[in-house]
């Protein structure tokens, strides 16, 4: 598939754009098909100097079926070359990519309980009271989950001193 997009050039911390198109597959940086303009984000947006396009080669690529990543869409659309592309809504770009996993981990379960409320909220008041009673017999499955636990760890403590004497036989 023909991409429009913007391959990098300039030096450390002075990037320098070329506006080409080129194969998907291909690398960023590497080969291309045709040079169509360049792009300078470090001087201002009233500078004419900023893009420059050969719009004649890009309505030509556009017409061949080459698809303009969102920057270089931007791009031509600010000079008019197509249709302004729809800004995106991301509103999770504020919050750090970290606390972002953390966000969406604890929002999952609480999404569920919301899901699992909303039927329980349409029946009437007498079902919702018989509901309550089934939450408690829960509670005490969990209760009694716990002490079968202990019980175990007490057999392996049981078994730890039963090695150890074994050990001094072999000497």
């Amino acid at each position: 598939m023909l991409k429009l997009r913007l391959s990098m050039g300039g030096t450390k911390k002075r990037p320098v754009y070329k506006i080409v198109v080129a194969d998907s597959k291909f690398a960023r940086d590497g080969r291309f098909i045709e040079k169509l303009g360049f792009f300078n984000p470090l001087l201002p947006k009233e500078k004419k100097e900023r893009i420059g396009l050969e719009t004649d080669r890009i309505k030509y690529w556009l017409s061949q079926g080459a698809q303009p990543t969102t920057r270089v869409a931007r791009i031509l659309g600010e000079t008019q070359l197509m249709p302004m592309p729809e800004k995106g809504n991301n509103p999770q770009k504020a919050i750090p990519k970290k606390d972002r996993k953390k966000e969406a981990s604890e929002e999952a379960p609480k999404a569920e309980e919301k899901k699992a409320d909303a039927p329980k909220e349409a029946p009437k008041a007498e079902e919702k009271k018989a509901d309550a009673p089934k939450e408690a017999p829960k509670a005490e499955e969990k209760k009694a989950d716990a002490p079968k636990e202990a019980p175990k760890a007490e057999e392996k403590k049981a078994d730890a001193p039963k090695e150890a004497p074994k050990a001094d036989e072999k000497k």
